[in-house]
């Protein structure tokens, strides 16, 4: 796809983004919502799923979707060069600090909520820090960087368990603890978007350093299948059912490890998560939610967020080897998140989104795409990605 084209598609993304799927007025929210997701303050936050058959909205865990689409709309605006896209990040981010609790100690407790309407879960903190701490090396906002850190601080102090590598993940703010997870596990190794190696480059706090080392060597003792992690949530080891964007949220910050320290352990796992990309990308360039250990899938469910985790991680991967016999793999994904993307609908509410995933029938004539926001965020991450490496390689 020629770089003109993909910048419009990015463009057209970014304002499905910004003009329709974020709430611009508190008033815009019903009752149901705000019984799913205790939050107090909305103005910002991402409507993050729509039923195309129906015309309905919903949310479902508005922080870290808000999160991760801040981080998309900072690179998309140096892809752009837009500048109007930061002050839109701004408004999305104040949402996510809208939701924080700070602590008499100065730690903070982001309120992402997710399966539960009551219940934080710790992924979702760590997963909406990323493009928060970008947007505040952008535009100059230290004191949204220090909510970040005081978020990581708050993370370190209560869900981890010292030692071991994993965090315990479902928080009950009423009770002031964690509560069991529904998964009949201890906890989970987040490694998500390596946070807690950034936080340690910017505060030097050798607790986030030994966090960080800790949890990946924890996910290189539980690697199953290669590349992957089927034994914990929302993998089902029992289905043999691997979520299609866990090897881009514990095996991409691989590459961030093997940075940082030199260990060429960890670069070969961010290489092993890349081949299991590369296994399961179906022939036009699709991925599954449905995609089993031995890269069977189901036949409906796509997961275009998967495709563009891929991609991010194939263009990684290309900047980090230069090889590039994963070049075709980045232009079918790409190809087929474009293809998934909605240019001239007649629903308004599509204009520019990235398609998350078709339906099976259901007896009707009715529309089988079901959006989710995360379709189009991580298309424009990718696409912003692999159009920055472009222009780094003509340089």
């Amino acid at each position: 796809m020629q770089s003109e084209e993909l910048t419009r598609r990015i463009g057209l993304a970014c304002s499905w983004l910004t003009d329709v799927a974020m709430v611009g007025d508190e008033a815009e929210i019903g009752e149901v919502e705000r019984q799913r997701h205790l939050h107090q303050a909305w103005k910002g936050a991402l409507r993050g799923e729509y039923r195309a058959a129906t015309k309905s909205w919903s949310f479902f865990c508005p922080v870290w979707h808000t999160g991760q689409a801040v981080k998309a709309l900072v690179m998309a605006s140096q892809t752009l060069g837009d500048a109007a896209l930061i002050g839109h990040a701004a408004a999305m981010a104040r949402f996510i600090v809208a939701n924080t609790i700070r602590k008499e100690n100065g730690e903070s407790l982001v309120l992402a909520y997710e399966n539960f309407p009551d219940k934080v879960n710790t992924s979702a903190i760590l997963e909406c820090l990323d493009g928060l701490l970008m947007l505040s090396t952008r535009n100059g906002d230290h004191e949204l960087q220090r909510m970040c850190l005081s978020a990581v601080s708050w993370v370190a102090s209560n869900a981890y368990i010292a030692g071991e590598g994993i965090f315990k993940d479902l928080y009950s703010p009423d009770l002031g603890s964690f509560i069991d997870s529904a998964y009949g596990t201890k906890g989970r190794p987040l490694l998500d978007d390596c946070i807690f190696l950034k936080a340690w480059r910017l505060t030097e706090d050798g607790t986030q350093l030994r966090i960080a080392v800790e949890t990946a060597d924890r996910l290189l003792l539980d690697e199953r299948p290669a590349g992957n992690w089927i034994m914990y949530e929302p993998c089902n080891k029992e289905k043999g059912n691997i979520h299609p964007r866990h090897a881009y949220w514990w095996g991409r910050p691989m590459l961030d490890m093997f940075k940082e320290t030199g260990e060429k352990k960890y670069l070969a796992a961010f290489c092993r998560s890349v081949e299991w990309y590369r296994a399961a990308m179906r022939r036009d360039g699709g991925i599954f939610r449905g995609t089993y250990e031995d890269f069977s899938t189901d036949s409906f469910g796509h997961a275009t967020s998967g495709t563009a985790c891929a991609i991010s991680m194939f263009v990684d991967y290309l900047d980090e080897t230069g090889d590039k016999s994963i070049v075709p793999y980045i232009e079918k994904g790409l190809s087929f998140c474009s293809m998934m993307q909605m240019t001239a609908p007649e629903d308004p509410n599509l204009r520019g989104v990235v398609i998350e995933k078709v339906l099976p029938p259901d007896g009707t004539d009715k529309s089988p795409y079901h959006i989710r926001d995360l379709g189009t965020i991580f298309f424009v991450q990718a696409a912003s990605k692999w159009l920055a490496l472009e222009v780094k390689n003509k340089r």
